[in-house]
């Protein structure tokens, strides 16, 4: 049962306080879906997240949400850049939680992980004052830890421990998609009719086609788009290799790559194009505005997902590649089951890791125009009538339904 047949909660006059960590509100597109939706169906709503750049201001009040925001230590890079980023984002959410309890009042927390260490803020709350915990799971922290040192040791045991006592605490579960919820049913322990699937559908008001800006090919034939976090796990690197392999192998002089996003490893990123010989075939354009980051949408041939293949990747559903499909846009990324769930055949599937292969997909699609044409109206007609948010909508108000069923 994932939840979308419980009755709707009985909104009026009911408080949420949203606590969100790794990105800025309304910037964490996500989290704004969710607080702007609970919001029109009569909820009021607030958020504790940190400050990013564009939203520096440390109260804001926009659309009828009001946004509490902490400066944060520089994003955690290692095990010690973690900690301290973690446990000063611990303890402002307790401190505007407190806050927001005096100010405005709430009735539900709404924890959205990593960390997940959330759960302390929810539990406090919910012992002294009876507040509803909602644990949002958007990352399975175990999986990441594995898959950034390798290695199931101490750590992993008490990020395993950690969530599962999110899970315990937590009156009601929203996983993105069905991987995530079989680990809240079969590693967290909850009751299945209290997890509720509420995927991450874009809205279709906002990702917007638009005419192409041929200047962003730099004068080439054809323009490679990708859009997401400049991180470890994000396979750039790969994506770099498989421009090398492209340009100097193959000799396609004719391609451009525009990288969308900021994050820990773009420098890192900029310096292995220049050692794989290809810097001048990539525009890296950092964190921008919507509107920059549409238009290499729009201009872009072909968009690419070069996640790393690994078990975190294969369980998540991937923002990006539902983007693509709201635009229009042919894929190509590597077989994982998430990933394939929400694409089908809007994309082509390299194998796992394989960054050859992944570049003989991206030229394969370059080269067929007609196949490129029939994946995006493919991926757009998805996204219209069964991924775009309106559809998770009444399975979110649904999963609220729950905490007083």
């Amino acid at each position: 049962m994932s939840g979308a047949v419980a009755r709707a909660a009985p909104a009026i006059g009911r408080r949420v306080l949203i606590l969100v960590e790794n990105l800025p509100s309304p910037f964490d597109r996500r989290v704004w879906q969710e607080a702007t939706t609970l919001h029109a169906h009569g909820y009021q709503v607030s958020i504790v997240c940190p400050t990013g750049k564009g939203h520096e201001g440390l109260y804001e009040e926009i659309d009828g949400i009001h946004i509490y925001r902490y400066r944060l230590p520089n994003e955690g890079e290692g095990a010690l850049g973690y900690l301290l980023e973690y446990s000063a984002a611990l303890w402002h959410s307790f401190r505007l939680a407190f806050k927001v309890r005096r100010e405005r009042g709430f009735d539900v927390l709404h924890a959205c992980n990593p960390p997940d260490l959330l759960f302390l803020v929810g539990g406090f709350f919910k012992k002294l004052y009876g507040t509803k915990f909602v644990f949002d799971h958007h990352d399975i922290n175990p999986e990441l830890y594995e898959a950034k040192f390798g290695r199931r040791d101490l750590f992993w045991k008490l990020m395993v421990w950690l969530e599962r006592a999110t899970f315990r605490t937590a009156d009601v579960s929203i996983a993105t998609n069905e991987s995530y919820r079989r680990i809240a049913i079969e590693r967290g322990g909850m009751a299945p009719e209290r997890v509720f699937v509420v995927r991450s559908g874009p809205k279709l008001d906002r990702l917007r086609i638009v005419p192409a800006r041929p200047e962003l090919k730099k004068g080439r034939s054809y323009l490679v788009g990708y859009v997401g976090v400049m991180g470890k796990q994000e396979g750039i690197d790969y994506l770099l290799q498989a421009a090398r392999h492209i340009v100097h192998d193959l000799r396609r002089t004719d391609v451009h790559f525009g990288l969308v996003g900021g994050g820990t490893s773009l420098d890192e990123m900029k310096r292995l194009a220049v050692e794989l010989g290809v810097a001048d075939y990539v525009t890296f354009t950092g964190r921008v505005p919507d509107a920059d980051l549409l238009d290499m949408l729009n201009t872009a041939d072909v968009c690419v997902n070069p996640d790393v293949a690994n078990e975190m990747n294969d369980k998540s559903t991937m923002n990006k590649i539902m983007e693509y499909m709201a635009l229009g846009k042919p894929i190509v990324q590597f077989d994982l089951a998430e990933g394939r769930f929400s694409a089908q055949q809007a994309s082509l599937y390299a194998a796992k890791n394989d960054t050859v292969d992944l570049a003989l997909k991206i030229v394969e699609l370059l080269d067929d125009p007609q196949r490129r044409k029939a994946m995006g109206e493919f991926g757009r007609h998805r996204v219209e009538n069964e991924l775009e948010w309106r559809f998770e909508v009444p399975k979110l108000l649904a999963a609220y339904g729950r905490l007083w069923a």
